[in-house]
């Protein structure tokens, strides 16, 4: 709770001052609420907030009229609002070509056929998150694949939590105002608060005539499934409808950046291997407040645990993941028949590939690493590290290039 009212410096902010200083317009994308155009005020000289309708119906008569003449670079808040402005966007830049131009900020992806997109070429895009715990302690970035590829050397964390301590950060979540601001009930309530009007509010803003009462339950069925690899079937079964409005209410909570997935990993040596998606909410507060779930619930309950801390690290990792110089992208491995599973898979090109097991336990043993050991000797020299992130104190080596690793590494 400390620093509220003052602002705490997000990873987006160096990436911003960089490519303003090169590149003449940007695009941040990413949840309502989750601090975009906090930060991308920091960066600009001006700003339109086109979910105004007075500024917006300025640029929708005239978008290039409305655009010229302000202080670079210009802030264009909830672009989404006035989809005008990106083709004029477009034509500014291609007329001037020059750096730190343009900042558009909005809650959805633009998902029309990029080819057809005036905005492709011409928009750099970067997907912001909730904050991460990192972010919340006002600590510097340092990107934990980048970290563990390092060496850093075993040891003790002295000031890291147990295991109820790591419940409720996570229960918090990563929106600026309930983890900075708000506590107890009143966070639970800006939460809950949050997911009824955003479903509301969005099912209406996407015009296609589905009812909010239908996504709901589509949401809520997708936070009781996060951590898994759950078919859309089966998410569409346990919401009520048919596998198509699956299909559509996924795209539009991704747009949202409530939800996202990670796409399973593949190898010519690994054989049998599942293909579907492992689905995680975007943030463990809003996770909280979908499946109805406080401290008290989740210690009691090894499912709703162990749930609750791979979405967390998931979403810890994913943040900053954007902004690692190795540039990983992210996965899951799991075999047909369940017997073996990573939950994170860190691909990082040329460079091989990482292996991450997230376990709600304070002390693992070798045996917790038996996938992560399974995958080394599959994948031989390509198998750079692993690591079994966990909710205990200690760092120290489990087998040949792979850590038991206190999850609280991710920030401390």
């Amino acid at each position: 709770m400390a620093n509220v009212g003052a602002y705490l410096e997000r990873m987006a902010d160096a990436w911003l001052s960089e490519m303003l200083a090169q590149a003449p317009a940007v695009m941040v994308t990413g949840p309502r609420a989750s601090g975009k155009t906090t930060t991308a005020l920091r960066h600009a000289a001006s700003v339109a907030r086109l979910d105004d309708p007075l500024e917006a119906a300025a640029f929708e008569a005239g978008p290039d009229a409305a655009l010229s003449g302000r202080p670079e670079p210009v802030l264009l808040d909830e672009w989404q609002a006035c989809p005008p402005v990106v083709g004029a966007v477009k034509r500014a830049v291609d007329a001037q070509r020059r750096p730190g131009r343009f900042i558009l900020t909005g809650s959805a992806r633009f998902d029309a056929d990029p080819s057809s997109w005036p905005g492709t070429g011409r928009l750099i895009r970067l997907a912001m998150h909730p904050m991460t715990v990192r972010e919340l302690l006002g600590r510097p970035a340092r990107p934990f694949f980048s970290g563990l590829l390092e060496g850093e050397r075993p040891g003790f964390v002295a000031d890291a939590p147990d295991l109820r301590d790591y419940v409720e950060i996570a229960l918090r979540g990563g929106f600026p105002e309930p983890a900075l601001e708000l506590e107890g009930a009143a966070g639970r309530e800006w939460l809950d608060s949050y997911l009824a009007q955003l479903l509301v509010h969005e099912r209406a803003q996407s015009n296609n005539g589905a009812d909010t009462a239908r996504l709901a339950a589509f949401f809520n069925a997708y936070a009781a499934c996060s951590a898994s690899p759950v078919h859309e079937t089966t998410l569409a079964r346990a919401a009520g409808i048919d596998r198509r409005t699956a299909r559509s209410y996924t795209g539009l909570l991704q747009d949202l950046g409530v939800v996202h997935e990670l796409p399973a990993w593949g190898s010519s040596r690994l054989k049998r291997l599942v293909r579907m998606p492992k689905r995680h909410l975007a943030d463990t507060g809003l996770w909280g407040s979908a499946v109805g779930a406080d401290t008290a619930a989740v210690i009691g309950n090894g499912d709703l645990l162990g749930r609750l801390i791979d979405t967390f690290v998931t979403s810890q990792v994913r943040a900053e993941a954007v902004f690692d110089p190795l540039r990983p992208r992210l996965y899951h491995l799991r075999d047909r028949d369940g017997r073996r599973e990573v939950d994170l898979m860190a691909d990082l090109g040329a460079r091989g590939v990482v292996g991450v097991e997230i376990k709600a336990l304070g002390a693992p043993r070798p045996a917790h690493a038996k996938h992560l050991i399974w995958l080394r000797d599959m994948l031989g020299e390509q198998f750079k590290a692993g690591a079994v992130l966990h909710t205990g104190p200690y760092r120290f080596t489990l087998s040949d290039r792979i850590e038991a690793i206190p999850i609280c590494t991710l920030w401390s």
